[in-house]
């Protein structure tokens, strides 16, 4: 049972940052019926930048409290993740916005290996290590440890997803969205900039991403240029997992993918004698990926997105 419990606090740390990184997928998704491969990439630099925020500020002429650089370092992240995005879309995407589907397809990816091959020739390919910015406290829980770390990441995680909620539902922004996620030309006819709405969707999907960047620096104490692939197509998994298109859908998607992946690698690993444990970790999420477009292609919400062509 400790072992359960156990496993159970890890996926639910795990799958509060896919969730983060699910929710950029399933926006532009709703709005553009575009799968952005590259999102995970923007992960990744979140990290990165960060990373290297830290490093300058902790070691600049100012003597700034540990509190004050995370909080910068956070902001630059957040800044750098949402330029990208936003040059991302309007370079690679915008002009392939009514080109076949399999063109913007085979950019993204193409993005997403130019992303990965630029931050290895800024940050280079050794893994970089988070550094000591607070006290790390451990808490005994029915047999099972939680750091205060891991309660952060949950707690901030929760507190973003319910304010985007938040945005989408009860702000004109917001409406703006949902209203081109509908009908870009439709909503264009009521006013709405659609070329505004779409750049605004990437640049908050980025700032969640970089938020997940630093988040999972954090839980692991490493960055590394590759980092944000697998942990893309994991997301990606999630938001079809929860239904793609759905907000909701992608986090509870997230929660979900983080427990199952966790509990598969730790407490069935340890049944069968570590034959299917750690190693086989990512297993158990395409698996999961399999399953769902076999069985429940619209995922568990059941989100429908209309075909536009």
């Amino acid at each position: 049972m400790d072992i359960f419990l156990q496993q159970v606090i890890n996926g639910l740390v795990l799958g509060s940052v896919y969730a983060l990184v699910a929710l950029g997928y399933t926006m532009v998704y709703g709005i553009l019926g575009l799968i952005n491969f590259a999102h995970g990439e923007v992960v990744m630099v979140g990290a990165m930048v960060f990373l290297t925020a830290v490093s300058v500020l902790g070691g600049g002429p100012l003597v700034l409290s540990n509190s004050t650089i995370i909080v910068f370092a956070v902001l630059t992240a957040i800044f750098v993740c949402s330029i990208l995005a936003f040059f991302i879309e309007r370079i690679a995407y915008r002009p392939l916005r009514n080109a076949p589907r399999l063109a913007p397809l085979i950019t993204a990816i193409g993005m997403s290996i130019l992303l990965q091959n630029i931050a290895m020739m800024i940050w280079g390919r050794q893994y970089r290590t988070f550094p000591e910015l607070f006290q790390i406290e451990s808490y005994t829980f029915a047999g099972a440890n939680v750091t205060n770390v891991q309660l952060f990441i949950v707690g901030i995680s929760i507190a973003i997803m319910a304010s985007l909620l938040a945005v989408i539902h009860l702000t004109k922004v917001g409406r703006a969205m949902r209203a081109t996620a509908e009908s870009p030309q439709i909503a264009s006819l009521m006013g709405v900039n659609v070329n505004t709405v779409i750049s605004l969707t990437f640049i908050i999907g980025a700032g969640l991403a970089a938020i997940a960047g630093v988040l999972v620096s954090a839980n692991y104490s490493i960055a590394h240029y590759s980092m944000g692939f697998i942990l893309g197509l994991k997301a990606f998994t999630a938001a079809v997992l929860g239904g793609i298109g759905n907000l909701t859908g992608a986090m509870v998607g997230g929660i979900l993918l983080g427990l199952i992946e966790s509990i598969g690698a730790g407490y069935i690993g340890d049944l069968t004698g570590g034959f299917m444990g750690s190693h086989y970790q990512d297993v158990f999420a395409f698996l999961v990926l399999i399953i769902v477009l076999v069985f429940r292609p619209t995922g568990i919400m059941g989100e429908r997105v209309a075909d536009r062509s």
